[in-house]
């Protein structure tokens, strides 16, 4: 059985969640399996580029990878977070989601100017929401060598918002 026809018993499909008409890929039965979880983290730590600053996480199922990755890689642990989750000072930047307008934010002294960044999320499907990250994280000054997630849905075309960045998925729809 291949990696990915491995990982993908994990996944659920649910219809009509959280709107009629979209089929979500739930990732709970992933995370209740330890050696599912451990897999997910090794294969993500295999495309993170040889020099490295810092893993960036999305909240909040970004969280449930970066936090293992990046400690398996031995950097730091940085959070993009929604409005109001974090101390100090932030950055912003507002984007559209699949279903309204969302905005994130992080702090304004994570990172140091040029950071290497490997940034991490569950899931890319319009691509709003890491393409809103790659925009807070290059106002930061940083760069961004490697983007992943777990799961890439293709039909919605996300990697498109992406423009030119490294983007990998382990598994795609």
């Amino acid at each position: 059985m291949s990696h990915s026809d491995y990982l993908k018993k994990f996944i659920r499909d649910v219809p009509d969640f959280p709107h009629p008409g979209i089929l979500f890929r739930d990732i709970t039965p992933l995370l209740r399996d330890a050696s599912a979880r451990r897999k997910v983290v090794a294969a993500l730590a295999t495309l993170a580029p040889a020099h490295l600053d810092a893993v960036v996480a999305v909240e909040a199922r970004g969280f449930l990878f970066g936090a293992p990755l990046a400690d398996m890689l031995n950097v730091p642990l940085v959070l993009i977070r929604k409005p109001g989750k974090l101390p100090g000072e932030t950055r912003a930047v507002n984007y559209a989601l699949e279903y309204g307008n969302g905005t994130l934010q992080m702090q304004k002294d994570d990172l140091p100017t040029g950071a290497q960044i490997f940034l991490v999320d569950d899931l890319l499907a319009t691509g709003g929401t890491l393409a809103a990250a790659c925009e807070l994280l290059e106002e930061a000054n940083a760069e961004i060598v490697q983007i992943a997630c777990l799961i890439e849905l293709s039909e919605l075309e996300g990697r498109a918002k992406l423009k030119e960045r490294t983007f990998d998925a382990l598994l795609s729809y």
